[in-house]
C-alpha cells in the first residue's frame, strides 16, 4: 500500500482550490484550510486569457466556465455625459474571456473531489519544517490549536499572505507598490447613463472607471487612481477615499452612480496596486502559488491565468518527481518563472491600459477604435500597448510546452 502523502493548502481562492484538486488527482492527500467563516462569491472581473484557457483544460475546470462577454458596444464616457466609440477589454489581442473571479473560483471547486478535507476559519500560526516533513499549528476560529505533521505546504493564501510571512519574513520585504489605487465592485443592474449589457470607459489624467459589462451577469466596476501616500488611503472608508481621487469636479451621472454604488457595496475591493517579488517561491518543503507568490497586479489581467498554470505545473512536477519533493518545486520554479517575470513587466506596462497618465494618452485612446479596423492600425495598438502577436506569452500553453520541451510560445490554437 502506497505511504500517504499529506499537503496542506493554505487559502481557498482559485490557485488554492485549483492546486488542491490537482495534487488530490496525483495521489495526495489534501488538506484545505481557509481563514474566512465560507467559501466567498461574487467578485470582481477577471480575463481568462489563451494561456489559463489552455491550464483550466488541462485542470478540467474549463468545462465549467464560460465567456460572459457583452456584444453591445462599449463607449468611452467623460463626465459630461458625451459619449464616444470605446473599446472593450475583450477586444484586446488574445479575444480572453470575460468573466468574475467567483465563477473561476466555482469552477475550480467543481473539479475538487468530496474527499477533500476542508477547514474554515483556520490559519496557521506556526510552520517548522525538517528534511522529512513540515510541522504546522493550525488555529481555528474558537482558538483552537493543534499541530500537524505534511509532506508538504502550499501557500496560496494571496498578496499579504501568512504562509509566506511565517517562512520567508515580513511582507515588506516582498511587496512592491505601483502608486495606484483599485475600488472593485459588482453593480447592481445597469449603471445609470448606459444601456443594458454596455460597457464603458471613464479616462482622465492618473484616474479611471471602468464599467465591465457581461451578456448574463450584472456589470463590474473598477475604479483606479494614482496616490503619491498609499498609506494615507486606508486611514479613511473607501469610497471617501475615492470621492477625494476623483474630485473635486462634480462627477457626473455614470461615475457618480458608480462611486454611490461604492458606499453601499456589500463586497468590495479596495486595496493598492502592488506586485510580489522574490528570489525563490520555495523553501525546503514549503512552497507558495498565486498571488502569494508573484502577484502580477490587476493591471496585467493574468492573475486567474498564471494561478490556473501554477497549479497543473506543480502537480505535474510532482508526478515526474514523486520521492523528491525538492527537485520536483525546483524544476517546477525553472519552467514557470520566466513567463511570470514576462507577465509582471506586463503589469507594469500595461496599467496605462486601465489608467493613462495625460490628456496626451487619452486621445490616442480614443482613437483605437478607428485604428483597430486596418490591419496596420491594429499592428500599431498592439505595439503602442505591448499586447499581442505571436510571441505574446498570454496565449502560450505553458504546461503544454513544459511537457513536449517546446522552447517557443505560440499562441494555443482556438484559445486566443
Amino acid at each position: 500500500m502506497a505511504e500517504e502523502k499529506r499537503v496542506l493548502v493554505v487559502g481557498m481562492g482559485i490557485s488554492g482550490i485549483a492546486t488542491a484538486a490537482r495534487l488530490r488527482r496525483s495521489g495526495w492527500t489534501p488538506v484545505l484550510v481557509e481563514r474566512a467563516p465560507q467559501r466567498r462569491a461574487g467578485g470582481y472581473f477577471v480575463a481568462l486569457f489563451g494561456a489559463g484557457q489552455a491550464a483550466a483544460r488541462r485542470l478540467g475546470v474549463l468545462d465549467h466556465l464560460h465567456d460572459r462577454s457583452s456584444a453591445t458596444p462599449v463607449v468611452d464616457l467623460d463626465r459630461s455625459g458625451r459619449k464616444r466609440p470605446g473599446m472593450a477589454f475583450g477586444d484586446m489581442p488574445g479575444k480572453p474571456w470575460m468573466m468574475l473571479r467567483g465563477d473561476a473560483e466555482r469552477a475550480a471547486f467543481a473539479t475538487l473531489p468530496e474527499d477533500v478535507e476542508i477547514r474554515y476559519a483556520t490559519v496557521p500560526t506556526a510552520i517548522e519544517q525538517d528534511p522529512d516533513g513540515v510541522d504546522v499549528t493550525l488555529r481555528d476560529a474558537a482558538g483552537t490549536s493543534v499541530t500537524e505533521r505534511f509532506d508538504l505546504v502550499v501557500g496560496a493564501d494571496g498578496l499579504r499572505s501568512t504562509v509566506r510571512s511565517l517562512v520567508f519574513g515580513p511582507h515588506e520585504r516582498y511587496l512592491h507598490r505601483l502608486g495606484y489605487m483599485i475600488a472593485a465592485f459588482e453593480h447592481p443592474g445597469t449603471p445609470a447613463g448606459l444601456a443594458p449589457e454596455q460597457g464603458a470607459t471613464l479616462l482622465e489624467p492618473d484616474r479611471s472607471m471602468w464599467v465591465f459589462a457581461f451578456a448574463d451577469h450584472d456589470p463590474t466596476i473598477l475604479l483606479s487612481y494614482r496616490t503619491d501616500d498609499v498609506d494615507a488611503e486606508f486611514t479613511r472608508p473607501p469610497a471617501e477615499s475615492v470621492r477625494a481621487a476623483f474630485g473635486p469636479q462634480p462627477l457626473g451621472t455614470t461615475l457618480g452612480d458608480a462611486i454611490a454604488t461604492l458606499e453601499s457595496a456589500e463586497a468590495a475591493l479596495f486595496d493598492s496596486a502592488e506586485q510580489v517579488r522574490m528570489d525563490t517561491w520555495h523553501r525546503g518543503r514549503v512552497v507558495l502559488v498565486g498571488d502569494a507568490a508573484w502577484c502580477v497586479t490587476l493591471y496585467a489581467g493574468m492573475g486567474v491565468s498564471a494561478g490556473f498554470t501554477g497549479a497543473e505545473l506543480l502537480g505535474t512536477f510532482l508526478d515526474r518527481h514523486p520521492g523528491d519533493v525538492g527537485a520536483a518545486l525546483g524544476g517546477w520554479e525553472r519552467a514557470l518563472r520566466p513567463y511570470i517575470e514576462e507577465f509582471q513587466a506586463t503589469g507594469i506596462t500595461q496599467r496605462k491600459i486601465f489608467v493613462v497618465d495625460d490628456r496626451r494618452e487619452i486621445l490616442f485612446r480614443r482613437m483605437m477604435p478607428l485604428l483597430a479596423r486596418s490591419r496596420f492600425g491594429a499592428r500599431l495598438v498592439q505595439r503602442i500597448l505591448g499586447v499581442g502577436g505571436a510571441a505574446d506569452p498570454k496565449g502560450a500553453d505553458i504546461v503544454g510546452k513544459v511537457l513536449t520541451g517546446s522552447q517557443g510560445r505560440n499562441t494555443v490554437a482556438g484559445t486566443a
